[in-house]
């Protein structure tokens, strides 16, 4: 598509959607915090070709945004080889920008001199995307065009006549910064290959943790010849060095400094040679794997339009897993790019040949019956309901992501990390996502990994503390321990105020639910006694209910050691993360019954939600309305609509999540309001759009609201799953009824054996509630 333009059907036309890809929008989520990229990458690939952009004016970064592409931005410094799509602090990867330019190279582009003489105006007028494929003409007159197989680029460049044609290779200038980087060039092979070494995500936020922990190893081989150029490095140009090496450092602050940096460029005869072809491999091996994915994904005499082209089919039959009929074309560009995005990551890590580079620094084979490894896990985000998603549309996927993360944490001493990046145990956030993660991909069908080995390792994890649990290396937001402050958690049964961490109350709520994971987890691996352990364990929130919290009523509060309550305001973040404690009282989706007992009763719970959800003069609060009211485009918030239904009132579930989809999600720049955090927001919505949700963690039961289009059919290995709403529209959210497998259910969930097995949703749906059906409310674990 040209820019947001796009072609669609008109509004209302029922017919299903035959080229699902078609329908994506990837500039959605490019402005205004969503932090996705626009560029190709393959579903899951390792490669994703993207722009990276100037930042802003103002903007204290070295790229307009995480993703390396922010839509109000104009300016264009290289297309990167990878990306991390969706994330928060200040990007990760972008590794090696390259960059056509039509100028002599006189003044090096790590110089603070050079400003933007090496970048590009972009004209969105003159851009497109589309899954599998991204082109445009920049203001230096040069076309682009970029491709991608899952472990190679592919990029075409249209020189201008009577201009020079030079190349750029920014090897050290990846979002973050670098240590370390190489380049060498040779003409007489028509080949550059180099490296960079860099990590440094959220380093500016720890100045103990701003250390590099991956290399990338590049081999470009272009289809026409080349005159060497040079490299720089700081300040200095090399005119006919055929090497060059050096990093950016991450500067006094944690952000690569001005004037750091290092690379190289070579020149074409634009007469003789006007649109050049470069084929790019990459490993996180060494040079001979990045060549090996080369050889074997994108060989001599591959062109452009064959790798576009296998790339559009690959999406097309991923995203082609959910058939969808109906709805206007700006419901259904919004739906496939959902799907889209919560399918780029985790991203692929092993080359060709079933090797990668662990976290032990040593190279690795797959283990037995592992398809491929995995990497960058935002477990805080994806446990929630983007590992479900990949899972079951791909169940052995799923299971080979939960391998991954096993071997990830035998590489790494044991420890599961919260979040990592490539061979990086960056430790963001808080809680220990891996038990539920691993518990959700067994529910969901992914069972080829080593479940029991994965088990005895994260109950060692749960129950005895180490010497990082221990300390505040990296605290509060990259604490190094899996469960900081573990000793204090066995102990007391709550994480008090002062523990190592990342805000006590937050921490109390994620190792709840950490433990509700790990109870279905040790039931898959046999272990009874443990399931009951953990589902005990689940229950330590309650320790921070506190009845009297204010005059209005009760709330999950932070707590000292010695069991007193210090002065609290719902309205404040202190001792919680990315939201407050108003937002954080309704994270607790396990046991929703036991938490609306303690608030009162379904009556007074549902005074509360209305107050959440709600202004005093009843319009909507679903998001950007201050910190009493819900945040629905951050992780905190989004399982809360879902608890109307153990008050007895689904239908305020199906007008709040339908709300929440409506003033979110658009086909437009600004279309992701919040971090996009590895697709997990964006699989809330595909789950929200087809009237499902998976609230447990660790469990494939799924809780009920309402499809937003007349038909849906999820295709899964061994499983169909067909969704039909009668009635279906923007202005009917309400159910007034549904037959399960041709049964009238009043039911407002579906038990784990539906995804299992497959099955078929009548859902018939009006403007009006009915206020009678889905009177049986979901199950509630309350702790044995």
């Amino acid at each position: 598509m040209l820019g947001l333009a796009g072609v669609g059907q008109a509004a209302g036309q029922v017919e299903a959607v035959g080229d699902p890809a078609g329908e994506v929008n990837p500039f959605i989520g490019t402005t205004n915090g969503g932090n996705v990229f626009p560029g190709v990458s393959m579903p899951f690939g390792m490669v994703a070709f993207s722009p990276e952009e100037l930042p802003l004016l103002g903007r204290r970064s070295a790229v307009a945004a995480p993703g390396g592409y922010e839509w109000r931005a104009n300016s264009v410094r290289g297309f990167s080889l990878t990306h991390v799509s969706g994330t928060g602090c200040a990007g990760a990867s972008g590794d090696i920008p390259i960059m056509p330019i039509t100028t002599p190279v006189t003044m090096s582009p790590a110089s603070v001199a050079a400003g933007t003489d090496y970048a590009s105006i972009l004209d969105h007028a003159k851009e497109s995307a589309s899954p599998g494929r991204y082109g445009v003409a920049l203001g230096n007159g040069v076309k682009v065009e970029l491709g991608a197989t899952d472990r190679t680029a592919i990029g075409q460049f249209a020189f201008p006549a009577g201009q020079q044609a030079n190349l750029l290779f920014r090897t050290s200038d990846s979002e973050v910064g670098s240590t370390a980087s190489t380049i060498t060039i040779d003409p007489a092979t028509r080949t550059v290959t180099g490296s960079v070494t860099s990590g440094n995500f959220c380093g500016y936020l720890a100045p103990d943790r701003r250390e590099s922990y991956y290399t990338l190893h590049f081999v470009a081989v272009f289809d026409q010849p080349f005159e060497i150029g040079g490299t720089w490095r700081d300040e200095m140009v090399s005119p006919g060095a055929a090497q060059g090496s050096g990093g950016t450092s991450y500067g006094s602050d944690g952000h690569p400094p001005i004037g750091k940096g290092s690379g190289g460029w070579i020149r074409f005869d634009a007469k003789r040679s006007p649109v050049v072809t470069m084929r790019v491999g990459i490993s996180y091996i060494n040079a001979a794997g990045a060549r090996a994915n080369l050889n074997r994904e994108s060989p001599a005499g591959t062109t452009l339009p064959a790798v576009q082209a296998a790339a559009r089919a690959a999406w097309n039959r991923r995203l082609g897993q959910i058939a969808i009929e109906g709805g206007a074309q700006d419901e259904r560009a919004v739906f496939y790019t959902a799907l889209y995005h919560a399918l780029l990551t985790p991203n692929l890590y092993s080359d060709v040949d079933g090797r990668y580079r662990g976290f032990d620094g040593r190279v690795h084979r797959l283990s037995p019956g592992q398809g491929a490894q995995y990497a960058n896990y935002s477990g805080w985000d994806v446990y929630r309901s983007q590992l479900q998603l990949v899972t079951l549309l791909d169940p052995k996927r799923g299971a080979d992501i939960a391998q991954s993360l096993l071997n990830q944490a035998d590489q790494n001493g044991g420890v599961w990390d919260r979040w990592t990046h490539l061979t990086g145990a960056t430790s963001v956030m808080n809680g220990d996502p891996s038990p539920a993660s691993l518990a959700a991909i067994h529910a969901f069908g992914g069972r080829s990994f080593d479940v029991k080995r994965a088990y005895a390792s994260l109950k060692r994890a749960a129950t005895v503390p180490t010497a990082l649990d221990l300390s505040r290396k990296g605290c509060p937001v990259l604490c190094v321990g899996q469960r900081p402050g573990l000793d204090q958690w066995l102990q007391l049964h709550y994480m008090p105020i002062g523990a190592p961490g990342w805000g006590s109350a937050a921490d109390t709520l994620e190792l709840a639910a950490a433990d509700f994971g790990l109870s279905e987890l040790a039931r898959a691996a046999g272990d009874g006694n443990g399931a009951r352990q953990f589902r005990a364990r689940s229950g330590w929130w309650r320790n921070l209910f506190n009845p009297k919290a204010t005059p209005n009523g009760g709330y999950i509060q932070p707590r000292n050691a010695d069991g007193s309550w210090p002065t609290f305001d719902p309205a404040a973040e202190d001792e919680f993360v990315e939201g407050s404690g108003a937002q954080y009282l309704w994270m607790v989706p396990f046991d929703a019954g036991g938490l609306i007992s303690a608030l009162g009763g379904p009556e007074r719970a549902s005074q509360r939600l209305d107050a959440f959800f709600r202004k005093p003069d009843g319009s909507w609060a679903v998001t950007k309305s201050g910190p009493l009211h819900a945040e629905m485009d951050n992780e905190p918030s989004i399982a809360s609509p879902w608890l109307y239904l153990f008050t007895g009132e689904p239908w305020k579930t199906q007008e709040t999540v339908r709300e929440a989809m409506r003033r979110i999600w658009t086909n437009a720049p600004a279309g992701i309001s919040g971090n996009d955090d590895l697709g997990q927001m964006s699989s809330w919505y595909v789950w929200a759009a087809l009237g499902l949700y998976p609230l447990y963690p660790g469990l494939a039961d799924l809780v009920i609201g309402s499809p937003s289009f007349p038909a849906m059919t999820i295709d899964r290995p061994g499983a169909r799953i067909v969704i039909r709403a009668k009635g279906a529209g923007p202005a009917a959210p309400y159910v007034q009824s549904l037959a399960v497998n041709g049964r009238q259910s009043n039911q407002t969930w579906l038990p784990a054996r539906f995804v299992q097995r497959g099955g078929t949703l009548d859902f018939t749906l009006a403007a009006m509630p009915n206020r009678h059906w889905g009177t049986t409310a979901p199950p509630s674990f309350a702790p044995n």
